[in-house]
């Protein structure tokens, strides 16, 4: 049973802080999932989370141990936005740093298969964007969007 939504998002912002001074301290490396998820329009999902910082990024999230990253990558949009996607492709594994760790991204694209809806929880609100009128996104984004 999952706390009550407020409350998970306050979970979501302390342990976001706590995992950030983790990685500092112990510099792992990580495994992570991103997805360049567009409509039949080829406009592409932007999402703001309830935690880090507020820009509009690609959606993803971490791969659980012994998870293929296809899997995690189709998982974590699902939950945070409850939208399967079709035609998931691996575009490229990057290795970046990420608050001291390095972060091992798989970097998937993906078409909608229906409506993505925000949580609330992580996803504080989502929006589909057209290539050439893009919001500020991160830098980490820019990059991402480039290698489409």
């Amino acid at each position: 049973m999952r706390p009550p939504a407020p409350l998970h998002r306050l979970a979501l912002r302390v342990g976001h802080h706590l995992r950030v001074a983790w990685w500092r301290l112990r510099r792992p490396t990580i495994h992570g999932v991103s997805v360049i998820a567009r409509d039949a329009d080829g406009r592409v999902l932007l999402i703001r989370q309830t935690y880090g910082p507020r820009q509009w990024i690609l959606p993803g999230g971490g791969v659980r141990h012994g998870e293929a990253p296809a899997a995690a990558a189709a998982r974590e949009f699902a939950e945070e936005l409850g939208c399967p996607l079709t035609g998931l492709t691996l575009v490229r594994v990057l290795e970046e740093p990420l608050h001291g760790a390095t972060n091992v991204v798989h970097l998937f694209t993906g078409t909608l298969a229906g409506e993505p809806r925000a949580d609330r929880r992580e996803v504080a609100t989502h929006r589909l964007f057209a290539l050439d009128a893009l919001p500020a996104v991160s830098a980490r984004t820019q990059d991402r969007l480039a290698l489409l």
